[in-house]
This record gives C-alpha cells, structure tokens and sequence, in this order.
C-alpha cells in the first residue's frame, strides 16, 4: 500500500483521470499494470501473500517500481509467509552473539589499524570493535552495561543529535535497515522486541517504521561529529560475515591525505595514550 500510494498515475504511464481521491495508483491500476486480477491484487495487499509465484511477484515488483532493495524484500515476505526465505542467507542462528567472541574475528578486526572497524548484528547490537573503534564509537559504548545498540543510541540518547550532523538520514537509514532485516523472519521475536521498544519510546521511530521504508547499508559516505576527532567525514564499506549468517563487519576509513584522515590517527594516538595510563595505574 506504501509503495502503491506514492507511485504517481503519470509515473506509472496511465492517464490519471478526473475527480481522483488518491495521490498514487488505485488498487485496480497496480492490477492492470501486473497483469493480475483486481481480487487477487487486493487480497495480496492485504497480506495473503503466501503462494504468490516468482512470476507474479517480479510483475508486482515491476508495476510498483520497486527498486533492488525492496524487491528482495517483498520475496522475503512472500516466502517468509511459505517458510521458505529466499534471501539467499539462511534463518540466522541464535548462538550469532557467540560467534563474534571467536578469536580469530578479533584478531581480524584489529588488524584494521587506520580505519574503524566493528561487528554489528541484525538488531543493530555493536558486537566487537577493534581499538580505533572503541574510540570512536565512546559515545555509543559508554561506561558498560548492556551491548551498545545502534538504534537506541540513534533515537533514545540526545548525544546521538551531536554525534549525528545528519541525524534525520541516520535515522532513515537505521529504520531502513532494520525493516529489511524484519522481512527476512518476521516472526523474530528479539527484533519485534526492539521494535516494540523503540516505537513506544520514540514518536520518530514509530513514524518511520510505519513508513515501510526498506534499504540496504552497503556503502557510502557518512559526517560525524566526534567528541574528541571533531568533524569526520567516512566512507564505509559492509562486509557480510559468512561463518555467522546475519553479522557484517563494518569498516569506515578516510580518504588518505583529507583533514579527516588526520583527525582519525589523532584518536588513535588519543586512545592508545588512554590505554597505557590505564595500563600503567
């Protein structure tokens, strides 16, 4: 219905007509242009996805203009709903947390010695980092407790509005993801947990979730503003990890050469003096 409503007539290549009432498409036109019947259509909006075949689903993909991202979304939804995801990355397993306490995933994050570097699960927990990225994800980690998460940082901490220059994007972005994530099992109770956490405790979550945005992270560039580096511009790069189906490593780095690149080794040398005070006392 989302994508339906801001799929304009013109868009589409229909004449929009007098006296409509909705901006988008009618139900029967997204019909028309997926060669399917008005009943059906509806019945599939209305949830009843399950049984849909590739067939019908690549022509609703095509008719709604849907781009890579949310085109694999809906396939997982429709497969999800016959038990069968399609996403090409098996259920994720439960023990993922404990996965990314293998040594070796360690001592590859810390071989990132110019570049933050850390391990993000589908519900947006910060895993491991490497030590550049303790640093530079402080305001997020703060003094312990429970695992850092990304998306309550984002719409729960006020520090996040500092940290985030781009706080509206960011906050796209993160809903984005997570919706994604939410198609491939919607019945994960850990995300509809979170979820339900932030859409009570956030008007801007809610609003976004109910949005039904989808993206995936990939790569690109992003601003920060670090407590201590200051402005940091970063482009980042998401690394699928294999050996725990549902974990990806991220890396940011700068351009060589850029202020930014410089203020990165300046926390680097800033937390690894840290690091030997606390070493020494």
């Amino acid at each position: 219905m989302s994508r339906r409503a801001r799929l304009t007539p013109e868009e589409a290549g229909l004449a929009a007509g007098p006296n409509r009432r909705v901006a988008g498409l009618r139900r029967s036109e997204v019909a028309l242009l997926a060669d399917v019947s008005v009943e059906y259509y509806a019945k599939l909006e209305r949830g009843a996805i399950a049984g849909a075949s590739a067939s019908v689903l690549e022509s609703l993909a095509r008719a709604l203009r849907l781009d890579d991202t949310e085109r694999a979304h809906l396939f997982d939804l429709a497969r999800t709903a016959d038990g069968i995801p399609t996403s090409g990355r098996p259920r994720r397993r439960a023990t993922a947390q404990s996965g990314a306490a293998r040594p070796s995933l360690h001592w590859a994050l810390d071989a990132f010695t110019e570049g933050v570097a850390f391990v993000r699960d589908p519900y947006q927990n910060v895993l491991a980092t490497n030590a550049l990225g303790r640093a530079f994800y402080s305001p997020v980690i703060g003094d312990g407790g429970r695992t850092p998460n990304l998306a309550r940082f984002q719409f729960l901490d006020p520090a996040s509005r500092d940290f985030y220059p781009d706080w509206e994007l960011f906050g796209e972005m993160c809903v984005g993801v997570m919706r994604a994530e939410a198609g491939r099992d919607p019945h994960d109770r850990t995300m509809q947990d979170l979820v339900g956490e932030l859409s009570t405790r956030s008007e801007t979550f809610r609003a976004l979730w109910g949005a039904h945005n989808v993206r995936t992270h990939g790569t690109g560039t992003k601003r920060f503003n670090h407590p201590v580096a200051g402005e940091l511009t970063l482009a980042y790069e998401e690394l699928a990890i294999t050996a725990e189906p549902g974990l990806v490593m991220l890396v940011y780095t700068a351009e060589p050469g850029s202020p930014s690149a410089e203020r990165l080794r300046l926390l680097a040398s800033w937390a690894a003096s840290g690091a030997t005070a606390v070493e020494r006392h």
